[in-house]
């Protein structure tokens, strides 16, 4: 997956803040369901080309993880303007059909 990787808070803001519709894949690297997630997002990605997409790790940064209300991973997250408009949250990420069924109302 050739996904932007946050680096930095100022990243993150700069990514949230886009006016195009941009999602954000929570994640660790410790984390199984996460590598199974990376088995079928790139399809889903190549549905989405017009949205940002990038991933964040949650231990680089658990203050945002927080503010976020990510509670398990992977939850990918849909943001524009700088507000969260979508959570999907961990227990809907483990199968193609829900993660693009969710996706499609953005």
């Amino acid at each position: 997956m050739n996904v932007k990787k946050i680096a930095t808070a100022e990243s993150y803001q700069s990514f949230i803040n886009d006016e195009k519709v941009s999602i954000l894949k929570y994640e660790a690297n410790w984390c199984p369901d996460c590598k199974r997630l990376d088995f079928f997002i790139d399809d889903i990605i190549n549905t989405h080309q017009d949205k940002a997409w990038a991933q964040i790790d949650i231990e680089q940064f658990p203050e945002i993880t927080e503010e976020n209300d990510v509670m398990g991973i992977p939850s990918l997250l849909i943001y524009q303007d700088g507000k969260k408009i979508g959570h999907l949250h961990s227990a809907n990420t483990k199968n193609p059909d829900q993660v693009k069924e969710y996706l499609s109302q953005f």
